[in-house]
């Protein structure tokens, strides 16, 4: 005798929401089900359709970020797929990354999940005005990478030595408007193709100040990456605030994912100046209680951070600050420290609340 199930029932063996499952069952989606009354009943053995939501124009193989960044996700992207929270892009519907830097996460989650929303911020202005120039004017930011692309290309070692001088002068010379914000755009690919390590880097005073580095004919304009990156971040909200922000879209249908600014393994090896302020302990203590307050709210977490027991097995600092949570050690190549001796395997810290 075919033994049924009710819509809730389906929602907790599928990991999906009820009303999801009431919408596949109204669309004859899910085959066998019929109506009892006013209540849709589905077959036990009936498989979870494949969500049509899901299928996107973007693969996750063919976008990929569009700037080098300290601290970049590509090397972990596997092991967060992992970790990502169940029901994503069904029940948990929208997405947000207050920390959003080169987006390794952000490009592989729009290229398989489609979410009624999503929010990407970053408190590095120039950063969040390439993602905005490339969704809103793509081809004229095309225009002017290629024109820059060509200048430098087609110049000696020394050349192209003054010619990146002289576009870091420009960048910093320009204030960031409406009017400037295709050639800061511009610029501040530039600097990060050519600049040494990929690096961003301002000094007390805001400028950029990275010297340059050396390569042989760098790709400065993907102009094949930037067009599907503008088409997948159509939908996509970019905001340039306090990584706070996020209490302002974040329910119980919202993954969060912070990636902050790491917390320096040691005085001096720290890399933590993403902009003209640094991050603290004070501040990772803040993030914390964001963190927690979150959680409180239903959001589902995830957060990355250095790991201080790579240098002091008894330094407890996240550990206790999140006690209360998942916290996973994870493997990593870290390249940014300028001490080649110094770069290599680590452990990093992944938090979770689910």
């Amino acid at each position: 005798m075919l033994q049924y199930m009710s819509t809730k029932e389906a929602a907790e063996k599928w990991k999906i929401s009820q009303r999801r499952v009431s919408i596949l069952c109204a669309e004859g989606r899910i085959e066998g089900v019929a109506m009892l009354g006013n209540m849709w009943i589905i077959p036990r053995d009936a498989e979870k359709p494949e969500d049509a939501r899901m299928t996107r124009s973007v693969s996750p193989k063919e976008v990929h970020p569009f700037v080098k960044w300290a601290g970049g996700k590509s090397q972990v992207l596997e092991t967060l797929q992992k970790n990502l929270p169940q029901g994503l892009g069904e029940s948990v519907d929208k997405y947000a990354e207050p920390f959003v830097g080169g987006g390794a996460l952000l490009f592989a989650l729009l290229g398989q999940y489609h979410f009624k929303e999503v929010y990407v911020n970053d408190n590095n202005k120039e950063l969040m005005n390439a993602y905005e120039t490339i969704k809103t004017a793509p081809e004229k930011l095309i225009l002017k990478l290629k024109e820059m692309q060509e200048d430098y290309n087609g110049l000696n070692e020394e050349g192209q030595q003054a010619y990146y001088y002289d576009m870091r002068e420009e960048f910093n010379q320009i204030s960031l408007s409406e009017k400037t914000a295709v050639k800061k755009a511009a610029l501040f690919l530039f600097l990060n193709k050519t600049c040494f390590n990929g690096l961003y880097r301002v000094n007390k005073s805001g400028k950029f100040n990275v010297p340059a580095g050396k390569y042989k004919n760098p790709l400065i304009c993907d102009e094949e990456n930037i067009r599907k990156i503008s088409a997948a971040i159509q939908n996509v909200t970019v905001r340039a605030c306090h990584y706070t922000d996020v209490l302002n879209f974040a329910d119980e249908n919202t993954f969060v994912y912070f990636d902050p600014p790491y917390r320096p393994l040691s005085k001096t090896s720290g890399f933590t100046a993403y902009g003209d302020d640094g991050f603290t302990d004070k501040d990772q203590k803040e993030l914390a209680d964001l963190y927690k307050t979150l959680a409180g709210k239903g959001v589902k977490v995830m957060l990355s951070n250095s790991d201080p027991k790579n240098i002091d097995e008894t330094d407890n600092f996240f550990d206790e600050l999140y006690a209360d949570f998942t916290i996973q050690r994870i493997h990593a190549v870290r390249m940014i420290n300028s001490d080649a001796k110094k770069r290599g395997n680590l452990t990093e810290l992944l938090i979770t609340n689910y």
